[in-house]
C-alpha cells in the first residue's frame, strides 16, 4: 500500500480557509507553509503559519492564481505537499498536474477527476451516461417563450460569476454577451450555456469522500437555498424536509457522480430540488467547500484530516459514522445588504464571538486587521451544532447578536433576522429567499432603539472627557435638571444615515446627566459602559469609541455612529446628481454609447465596478442629461471617486397631485 507521509504542507490559499487547514495540520504535527501577496504580508494566516513565501503583487492574478510561483515556493519552503483550500487554484487541472510533476503529494481529487468536472457542460454530459438526474439543455439560439425562464451559467468557474436568469425573449441576447463577458473576466473562459430556471428551487448537496480502495462515503446532505448573487449565505446538514427516498436517491446518485470520474478525496455533488421534490445534477465541485463544517459537526469529522490520509493513501472506513443532531453556518460578510450588498472595506477594529458549547468560529481576521478590496468579503464562518434543528438555529442567531463587530458594515443584522424569520424557521427554503424577503429583513427591526444607544454613547463620551483614566462606576437614582446648560451631541446612524441629537448636563459632580429625556433613568456611567433604565427595564451599552466612530453593543443589538460636529462643512457637500464610488474599485465598462452630453434614465446602468470578486452596477439617480463622465475601463478608483454626473430633467420630476 502507497504510504507517502506527510510532514511539511503548503496552503496554495489565504483567509480562512488556509488558518482552517493550519489548525488541523498542528493537531497532526504538520509544518504548515503560507504564500501570501503584498496585500497579505500582515494577515492572520501569514501569522499562523510556521513559514511563510511571498508572492509579489497585490491581485489574484499576480499572486494566488500563478501556479508557478505557489510550486516555487513549496519547494523553496521545504513542504512535501500542497493542499489547494477552496477557490482561486483549487479546481485547475493544470496545477494539480505541477504540483504532481514537481514531486509533491496533491491534496486533492486525480487531474483527470478535475479535468471531467471542469466545464458544467461536459460534467452534464457525463452524468447523463451515469444515470445522475439532470435538466435538459436549452439552445439560446433557438429558445422560445416556452423555454422561459432560462438561467444562463458559465461553463467554467462558480460563485455565480456569469450567471444570469433571462425572463424575457428580448433580453436574451443582451444577457448572453454581459454573462459571456463576465465569465471570460473571472475565469478566462467565456462558454455559456442554458438550461430551463427551476422557480423556487431549492440547493442541495451531498458531500463525498473517497479514497483508493474503492470505498466512497455520501455524507449526508447539506442545503444551501439562502443565497445572494447566487452566492451562499446560510448553510445546514442535514437538509431539512426531506423523504427518505428523496435522500436516498441523492446519496445514490452522489456516489455514482464520484464513481464515474474516479473521484479521490473530498468532494461535493450538487443538485437543484424542484419544488416537487424532483432533483437535477448542477455541477461537481472538486475541491472542499465553504460550508464543510456543517458536515462535520454532524458526522464529528474532520475532513481535512481525512483529505490528508486519503493524499497518504490511507484507507476509509467501510462506512462513514453515523450522523448526530443538526448544524447551521452563516457567512458573516464585509458588505451592506440593503445597497445592492455592496462589499465593504477599512480597518476591522473588533471581531468577537461568544465562545458556548456547540458554537464554533473560522476566520481569517481578527480585530487590528484590515479588510482589502482585492479579495472576498467573507470574514468569518459561525458554525452551531446542537441536537435539534431549532436548537441550532437559536444558538447561532444569538450567538451572531451578541458579537462585537466594529469596523466596516456586516450582514451581520441580516443573518439573524434570517435566521428567525418564520420561513426559515419552517424550513421553507428555497433560492429565492431574498428575492422575496431583502426589503423586510433590512428594513428598521421593531425592538431596536437607536435614540437611547446614541444617548449611551453620548454620556460615555461626556466621562471620558471629563474624567482622567475614567471613574468607578457612579450609581444613582435618577437624573435631575441642574443649572448648567445643556452640551449638544450629534451621531449619524450607519449605515442608514439616521441622524440623532442628544442632549445632556454635565454637572460639578463631574457625573454627566441626560437632558430632556423622559422616561428615561441613569444607573451607571463609565467611560465604556452605561446601564440606562428604560419602562422599567435595565439594558447595559458597551461604548466603544475610534476616532469619529462611536459602536455601542447591547445583549440584543449593535449600534454603529458617526459623530458629527454641530455645524455642517459646506464644503463637505456635493454636486447635485454626483455618482460617487461607493468602494474602492475598477472600472470594468461603461454603458454603451456613454458620454458627457447623452441623455440617461433613471435606474439606468451607467457604470460597472468589479471589487472584492464581485461586479457592482452604478445607476442613474434620475431621468437627465449626462454632464460630465471622469470614469473610463481600468481606471481604478478610491471610495467616493466622482464617477460621473446627471443632470436632472425637471420635466421628468412627478409633479404632486395637489399642485398639478
Amino acid at each position: 500500500m502507497r504510504s507517502d507521509v506527510i510532514q511539511t504542507l503548503l496552503v496554495a490559499n489565504r483567509g480562512e480557509i488556509a488558518c482552517r487547514i493550519f489548525r488541523t495540520c498542528r493537531d497532526l504535527g504538520i509544518t504548515t507553509v503560507a504564500v501570501h501577496s503584498d496585500a497579505d504580508v500582515g494577515a492572520l494566516h501569514v501569522r499562523e503559519a510556521d513559514l511563510a513565501v511571498r508572492l509579489p503583487g497585490a491581485a489574484p492574478a499576480d499572486t494566488y492564481l500563478r501556479g508557478d510561483l505557489v510550486v516555487a515556493a513549496a519547494l523553496a519552503a521545504g513542504a512535501d505537499a500542497v493542499h489547494p483550500g477552496y477557490g482561486f487554484l483549487s479546481e485547475s487541472a493544470a496545477f494539480a498536474a505541477a504540483v504532481q510533476d514537481a514531486g509533491l503529494v496533491w491534496v486533492g481529487p486525480p487531474v483527470k477527476a478535475i479535468e471531467l468536472m471542469a466545464s458544467k457542460t461536459r460534467a452534464k454530459e457525463l452524468m447523463a451516461g451515469a444515470g445522475v438526474p439532470l435538466l435538459a439543455p436549452v439552445d439560446p439560439a433557438t429558445a422560445g417563450e416556452d423555454d422561459l425562464p432560462l438561467l444562463l451559467k458559465a461553463a467554467a468557474g462558480g460563485g455565480g460569476r456569469g450567471m444570469r436568469i433571462v425572463r424575457a425573449l428580448g433580453a436574451l441576447p443582451g444577457e448572453l454577451l454581459a454573462a459571456a463577458a463576465e465569465a471570460a473576466s473571472a475565469f478566462g473562459d467565456g462558454e455559456v450555456f442554458a438550461e430551463p430556471y427551476v422557480e423556487r428551487g431549492r440547493h442541495v448537496e451531498v458531500q463525498v469522500m473517497a479514497d483508493e480502495h474503492d470505498t466512497v462515503w455520501a455524507l449526508g446532505t447539506r442545503d444551501c437555498s439562502l443565497q445572494r448573487r447566487h452566492q451562499k449565505v446560510i448553510e445546514e446538514a442535514p437538509a431539512p424536509g426531506l423523504d427518505d427516498a428523496l435522500r436516498t436517491r441523492l446519496h445514490e446518485a452522489a456516489v455514482a457522480a464520484a464513481r464515474a470520474v474516479g473521484y479521490r478525496g473530498a468532494g461535493t455533488v450538487e443538485f437543484l430540488v424542484s419544488a416537487e421534490g424532483r432533483p437535477y445534477f448542477l455541477e461537481m465541485n472538486t475541491r472542499l467547500q465553504v460550508e464543510h463544517p456543517v458536515t462535520e459537526a454532524v458526522f464529528g469529522l474532520d475532513l481535512v484530516a481525512l483529505q490528508l490520509r486519503m493524499a497518504e493513501g490511507e484507507p476509509l472506513e467501510p462506512t462513514p459514522p453515523s450522523p448526530s443532531g443538526h448544524a447551521v453556518e452563516a457567512r458573516l460578510y464585509a458588505e451592506d445588504p440593503a445597497r445592492d450588498w455592496q462589499p465593504q472595506t477599512g480597518a476591522l477594529l473588533a471581531l468577537d464571538v461568544p465562545d458556548a458549547p456547540g458554537l464554533r468560529l473560522d476566520t481569517g481576521y481578527t480585530g487590528g486587521d484590515t479588510i482589502g478590496v482585492h479579495y472576498d468579503p467573507m470574514l468569518a464562518k459561525v458554525i452551531a451544532h446542537a441536537p435539534t434543528r431549532a436548537g441550532a438555529v437559536r444558538l447561532l442567531a444569538r450567538g451572531l447578536e451578541r458579537a462585537r463587530i466594529h469596523g466596516p458594515v456586516t450582514n451581520r443584522d441580516l443573518l439573524v433576522r434570517s435566521l428567525r424569520h418564520p420561513d426559515f424557521a419552517a424550513a421553507r427554503l428555497d433560492t429565492g429567499f431574498y428575492d422575496r424577503h431583502l426589503a423586510a429583513l433590512t428594513a428598521p427591526a421593531p425592538g431596536r432603539n437607536p435614540a437611547t444607544a446614541a444617548l449611551a454613547a453620548a454620556l460615555a463620551a461626556a466621562v471620558r472627557t471629563t474624567a482622567s483614566g475614567g471613574p468607578a462606576p457612579t450609581r444613582f437614582g435618577a437624573w435631575r435638571n441642574v443649572a448648567s446648560g445643556p452640551q449638544v451631541k450629534r451621531y449619524r446612524s450607519e449605515p442608514d444615515g439616521t441622524e440623532y441629537e442628544v442632549a445632556h448636563r454635565t454637572p460639578r459632580t463631574g457625573v454627566p446627566e441626560p437632558h430632556d429625556a423622559p422616561g428615561v433613568r441613569v444607573l451607571a456611567v463609565t467611560p465604556d459602559r452605561v446601564t440606562l433604565e428604560e419602562g422599567g427595564v435595565a439594558r447595559h451599552f458597551t461604548v466603544t469609541a475610534d476616532r469619529d466612530r462611536v459602536y455601542v453593543d447591547t445583549g440584543a443589538a449593535s449600534y454603529a455612529f458617526t459623530a458629527l460636529p454641530r455645524f455642517t462643512d459646506p464644503a463637505t457637500h456635493t454636486e447635485p446628481g454626483s455618482l460617487l464610488a461607493p468602494m474602492p474599485g475598477t472600472v470594468v465598462r461603461l454603458a454603451e454609447g456613454l458620454a458627457a452630453g447623452v441623455p440617461v434614465e433613471a435606474g439606468q446602468p451607467l457604470i460597472w465596478l468589479e471589487a472584492m470578486k464581485m461586479e457592482h452596477r452604478i445607476l442613474a439617480p434620475a431621468s437627465g442629461t449626462l454632464t460630465a463622465l471622469h470614469a473610463a475601463p481600468g481606471l481604478q478608483v478610491e471610495v467616493g471617486a466622482l464617477l460621473a454626473v446627471v443632470q436632472e430633467d425637471p420635466a421628468a420630476i412627478p409633479v404632486p397631485e395637489e399642485t398639478a
